[in-house]
C-alpha cells in the first residue's frame, strides 16, 4: 500500500455547503450603500463615488449627473440664483398624454422643465448658466426649454458675463412638433447676437447629447467641450448605417471620436472641469492669462 493511500483511501471528501443569507442578513446592508460600475463592472460605496463627482474611482467612467448635481459640483457654494423657474410647458397642439406625462415627470424629478437656468460663480468668476437635466422628458426641448434658454443668454448679455450650458438631451420634443424645431433657430439666433456684443459661450456636451440639440446651440460654442465617452449625435446609428450602407465605427458618435475629427476642442474630466473652465474665464478678463 503506498503511503498516499492511507490519507486518501476511505476517507471521502467532505461535502462543501453554501450558506445562504437571510432576508435579516440582506436587510443589514442597506439599499444603495454599494454601486456597480456599467463599464468595468468594479462595485464601490455610493458615498465614494459621489464624493468624486459620480466618476468611477477605477475606470473613469461617468455616471450621469442631475441639475441639482451639476450645481452643486461646479458653481460656487451659496452663489446661484436660479431664473425663470416657474416657466412650465403647456400643450399648444393637443398632444394626447402629453400634460399627463410632463405632471409625472415634475413630480419625479422636482423640476418644472428639462432645464434648470440662473446666475452663479465659478472660483469668484460670474457667469450666467443652463443645465439641461434628462430626468425630465430625458432633456427634450421644447418651447419652454427654448425660451428658457434664450432668456438665460439675453441675460448674460445684459450682464456682460460668459454663458455657460451643460447639454444632456435626447433632442427636440416630439409632442410640439415644429414648435420645438424652431427652437434651433431661436437659440442660434439668440447665441449670434450674444456673440456679436463680444459675449463668451462655453458649450460642455454631456451623455447623451442628441438631435436637435447637438445640431444647435450645444455645437455653436467659442468652446465647444465634453464629457469623457459621452454620446453625440444627430441621427441614430443604425439610421445612418441603413442610409449608407456601411458599418460604423465602434466608437462612432463617442466624444473621443468627434474630438478626433475636429467637432470638439478638448474632452474633460468632471473631476478636473472647474479648474479648466476657470482658467478660460479668467483670461478672458482684463489682463488675463492662460494656465491649461
Amino acid at each position: 500500500m503506498a503511503l498516499k493511500d492511507l490519507f486518501t483511501k476511505n476517507h471521502p471528501k467532505k461535502k462543501k455547503y453554501a450558506t445562504i443569507p437571510t432576508e435579516t442578513a440582506k436587510n443589514d446592508v442597506p439599499e444603495g450603500i454599494m454601486t456597480k460600475c456599467p463599464s468595468c463592472k468594479k462595485i464601490m460605496y455610493t458615498k465614494e463615488l459621489t464624493k468624486n463627482l459620480k466618476v468611477c474611482l477605477h475606470c473613469g467612467f461617468h455616471f450621469q449627473m442631475n441639475s441639482r448635481e451639476r450645481i452643486d459640483s461646479f458653481i460656487d457654494e451659496g452663489s446661484f440664483e436660479e431664473i425663470n423657474e416657474n416657466m412650465m410647458s403647456k400643450n399648444p397642439l393637443n398632444f394626447p398624454d402629453y400634460l399627463e406625462k410632463l405632471e409625472k415627470d415634475r413630480l419625479k424629478s422636482n423640476l418644472n422643465e428639462a432645464v434648470v437656468t440662473g446666475i452663479g460663480s465659478v472660483n469668484g468668476n460670474k457667469i450666467v448658466l443652463a443645465i439641461m437635466d434628462a430626468s425630465f422628458r430625458m432633456g427634450s426641448m421644447g418651447s419652454v426649454v427654448g425660451e428658457k434658454i434664450t432668456l438665460a443668454i439675453e441675460k448674460a448679455d445684459e450682464l456682460s458675463v460668459p454663458f455657460i450650458i451643460f447639454t444632456a438631451s435626447g433632442g427636440a420634443r416630439m409632442q410640439e412638433g415644429a414648435l420645438s424645431l424652431m427652437q434651433m433657430a431661436k437659440t442660434s439666433v439668440a447665441l449670434k447676437r450674444f456673440s456679436e456684443h463680444g459675449g463668451l459661450y462655453i458649450s460642455i456636451m454631456t451623455h447623451p447629447t442628441t438631435g436637435g440639440v447637438s445640431a444647435s446651440f450645444a455645437s455653436l460654442g467659442d468652446f465647444n467641450f465634453a464629457e469623457p465617452g459621452a454620446l453625440i449625435a444627430f441621427a441614430g446609428r443604425r439610421v445612418i448605417e441603413q442610409s449608407i450602407r456601411e458599418e460604423l465605427p465602434e466608437d462612432f458618435q463617442t466624444a473621443e471620436f468627434l474630438l478626433k475629427h475636429g467637432q470638439l476642442d478638448a474632452i474633460i474630466s468632471r473631476v478636473d472641469l472647474v479648474e479648466k473652465i476657470t482658467n478660460i474665464l479668467e483670461i478672458h478678463q482684463p489682463g488675463g492669462e492662460l494656465a491649461w
